[in-house]
């Protein structure tokens, strides 16, 4: 995949950051009209369809009989895993919360990334990294004390996990699949999984089809879901995955101040600091050390 321009870059990052931050505590409220599982399958499975109609375009490319098991791993990692254990984890504690934990995501990136993609890890990225795990070892410490749940914790570390491996396996693999054929078909195969579990465990009569939860259900589906992994594995294809990765840091400091206003959460100063060090270790990852040379450059 081409490199793309240091602007259309920065506008991508943007929309990606600000979509994905509002989706915490919209899905927060969506989970008032449906049924954890069956709100997270008919989200995913709404959202591959939406970009199906960009892919049939390039059915020349799919090679499904060559390339199905690629999308059944990606499926698994980045949408079973990581969209099941988000939303019910969402039920378990404050959305604000839950996403700066999930959002140790780009230290394990960075990890992952070096280890299977042979990126590299010299001591400001290593030090960046160490930050951003203290940054949400902080916010989640209430865990221990009996202040946050433990289950909730878990599902959120669960989902970061599979988010992580998910990206590495689709930067590792992105030669070999057409990008807009990957997205879509991962959001179709693991929603309908989803649904499947959902329809087994949850009732279909619980989902409440009012404005608001249609209006929400719509605004994720088209906007966090279809259009926002569209661009996250635009940006992961075109550079760095774990310096990609790591801008996601900012998007819990967007869920936060949203869910503080939208759900009434409470801002603490565990958690302020919690994301203090967060912001820092962005910088931290993304100072590029050039060899034998003092001078450093911050590079998207």
């Amino acid at each position: 995949m081409k490199q793309l321009s240091r602007t259309r870059t920065g506008l991508i990052l943007s929309f990606l950051v600000i979509v994905w931050g509002v989706n915490w505590p919209l899905s927060k409220m969506a989970l008032n009209f449906a049924p954890p599982i069956l709100f997270a399958g008919i989200r995913t499975v709404l959202g591959g369809l939406i970009l199906l109609i960009f892919a049939v375009p390039r059915y020349k490319q799919l090679r499904f009989k060559e390339t199905w098991h690629l999308y059944l791993i990606s499926a698994l990692l980045n949408i079973i895993v990581f969209y099941g254990f988000q939303t019910v984890g969402l039920g378990y504690m404050p959305a604000g919360l839950f996403s700066a934990i999930v959002f140790i995501e780009p230290v394990l990136l960075g990890i992952f990334s070096w280890i299977w993609l042979g990126e590299a890890m010299y001591g400001l990225k290593i030090i960046g990294l160490i930050l951003g795990f203290a940054g949400v070892a902080i916010i989640s410490a209430g865990g221990f004390t009996g202040d946050i749940s433990v289950i909730g914790i878990f599902l959120a570390l669960g989902s970061a996990i599979g988010w992580g491996l998910g990206t590495v396996f689709v930067k590792k693999t992105g030669s070999r699949v057409d990008s807009i054929w990957m997205v879509t078909l991962q959001l179709i195969i693991g929603g309908i999984f989803l649904l499947c579990v959902g329809s087994s465990v949850e009732s279909w009569s619980n989902i409440v089809w009012k404005i608001p939860f249609i209006s929400n259900l719509l605004f994720i589906s088209i906007f966090v879901i279809a259009f926002g992994w569209l661009a996250f594995f635009t940006l992961v294809g075109s550079g760095e995955a774990s310096k990609v990765g790591s801008y996601t840091f900012l998007i819990p400091l967007i869920a936060i101040i949203c869910s503080s206003f939208l759900l009434h959460e409470s801002i603490t100063f565990k958690l302020l600091i919690g994301l203090l060090f967060i912001v820092i270790s962005i910088g931290f990852v993304n100072i590029k050390v050039k060899s034998k040379s003092v001078k450093t450059q911050i590079d998207l």
